[in-house]
């Protein structure tokens, strides 16, 4: 018993009944926000866990921690900021304000979200973190398309290629070409032409002069040309590529219309169809 006496009278247990006595023993946050029924615990719970995250936030800003305590301290405040959210959401519950809405948001601010990856954000020195810096580089900006407009102002004779042959090198080099390639023909007209005569073609055709196919034919002039379309009587005369009716066929077409528009104004159809009834029966 002496034993146990002695240990009640120790400064460490002295100092506990008297924590206990006076109801300052530090109570442990609720692991679920649902098991807190008291909304003056509630907000206490929520502050101490913006004052956590405020600590962490100032720490991670620290490049210097090594990249493994950046990361670890960066889960643990995304952690803490998803615990927030579930007191807010149970202080709502509880008849409380709606911190969702209009709290502050200075905290959320501080961080980044990653495009794509909504919920989790990096803050501090974690967003340069190696493969994380990647993840927030922009893509560069696609030169604007050019319009039609501004397409042509850049297209002249140049364009069309009128103008390859001002540098003086392509038609040296297509000259050339041409000669070669006349002098290939020539060649082969040559030897098909000995070979020809040799397989008998008869020496009659040895003295045909060959049509030169290079010669250039003298064309009529204008004046020329004006002089055979004219007529004896000095009229000019047309080619005609489509038939033309003469003016008595145009006289008898007007006739026939004129007819049958007073037979459609004055005549029923009953009469139409005995005059047409009439003219099939005599061949008209």
């Amino acid at each position: 018993m002496a034993r146990n006496a002695e240990k009640a009278m120790t400064a460490l247990a002295r100092f506990r009944q008297a924590q206990l006595e006076e109801g300052k023993v530090k109570e442990r946050r609720p692991f679920l926000a649902s098991e807190c029924n008291e909304l003056p615990k509630a907000e206490k719970w929520r502050r101490q866990i913006i004052s956590e995250i405020s600590k962490k936030v100032a720490q991670i800003q620290n490049a210097g921690l090594g990249e493994f305590k950046i990361r670890d301290l960066n889960d643990e405040i995304n952690k803490l900021l998803r615990e927030k959210g579930h007191w807010e959401v149970r202080i709502k519950e509880l008849g409380g304000p709606d911190y969702g809405r209009i709290g502050p948001r200075m905290l959320d601010h501080e961080g980044k979200e990653v495009p794509g990856n909504r919920g989790y954000k990096y803050f501090g020195a974690a967003k340069d973190l190696p493969g994380v810096r990647e993840l927030f580089e922009k893509e560069p900006i696609p030169p604007p398309r050019k319009t039609r407009a501004e397409l042509m102002k850049e297209i002249d004779a140049e364009y069309y290629g009128y103008r390859d042959e001002d540098d003086g090198v392509l038609v040296p080099l297509e000259q050339e070409y041409e000669k070669q390639v006349i002098a290939k023909a020539v060649e082969k007209w040559k030897a098909e032409k000995e070979a020809r005569l040799e397989g008998g073609g008869g020496g009659v055709k040895e003295d045909e002069e060959e049509e030169n196919i290079y010669a250039v034919r003298e064309e009529n002039s204008d004046d020329e040309m004006k002089e055979s379309m004219e007529g004896e009587e000095g009229s000019q005369a047309f080619i005609a590529h489509v038939p033309v009716p003469s003016q008595k066929e145009i006289e008898e077409a007007l006739v026939r219309r004129k007819k049958m528009e007073l037979l459609q104004k004055y005549a029923s159809e009953t009469l139409m169809a005995q005059s047409e009834e009439a003219k099939t029966l005599l061949g008209l």
